[in-house]
C-alpha cells in the first residue's frame, strides 16, 4: 500500500490544496493531510479549526485522511508508514526551498518527496495572500471553498 502525506499549514486551505489533494489521492492508496501544529506561531485559525476545514475539503475523497504533527515532518511520516511526502509547487522559488528539504528528508530518514506543479490558475493563490487580502475587504471566494470562505468571514 502506498501511503502518502501532504503537509501544510493550511491556514486557510486553499483551492489550490484541493487541487494538490484530488491529485495526490488519484496517484497513492492512501493520503494524509497533515497540518502542522507549531504553537509558537500564531495562526488566524487553531488546529482544530483547521482539523475541520481540512475533514470537509477531504470528504468527497475516501482515501484521504486528515491528521497533525508537531516536530520533524518526516517522524511523523515514520509514526504513520508513509514512504513520500507530497508538495504543491506554484513557482521555481517553492522549489528552490522544498528541493533542499526534500533531499534532508531524504538523507535523514529515506522518506522520498513527490512534487506536483500547481495548475496555472492556482499558482498565485497562498494562504497568506488569502488572508491579508480578505483582511482589506477583498473578494476571495474564488479562492477557497465555500465553507472555508464563511469562516474566513466569521474570523475576520
Amino acid at each position: 500500500m502506498s501511503r502518502a502525506v501532504f503537509p501544510g499549514t493550511f491556514d486557510p486551505p486553499t483551492v489550490g490544496h484541493l487541487d494538490i489533494v484530488t491529485r495526490a489521492a488519484a496517484a497513492f492508496d492512501e493520503v494524509i493531510v497533515a497540518a502542522g501544529v507549531n504553537q509558537s506561531k500564531h495562526r488566524l485559525f487553531s488546529p482544530d479549526e483547521r482539523v475541520e476545514m481540512l475533514t470537509e475539503l477531504a470528504a468527497p475523497f475516501g482515501n484521504v485522511r486528515i491528521g497533525t504533527f508537531e516536530g520533524l515532518l518526516v517522524d511523523y511520516c515514520r509514526a504513520e508508514g508513509a514512504g513520500v511526502i507530497v508538495k504543491g509547487l506554484r513557482s521555481a522559488a517553492d522549489y528552490d526551498y522544498e528541493l533542499q528539504m526534500a533531499q534532508l528528508n531524504r538523507a535523514m530518514t529515506g522518506v522520498d518527496t513527490v512534487f506536483l506543479p500547481t495548475r496555472a490558475e492556482n499558482a498565485f493563490i497562498s494562504s497568506s495572500w488569502v488572508k491579508e487580502i480578505a483582511r482589506l475587504g477583498g473578494d476571495v471566494s474564488s479562492f477557497v471553498t465555500p465553507a472555508v470562505h464563511s469562516r474566513l468571514l466569521e474570523k475576520l
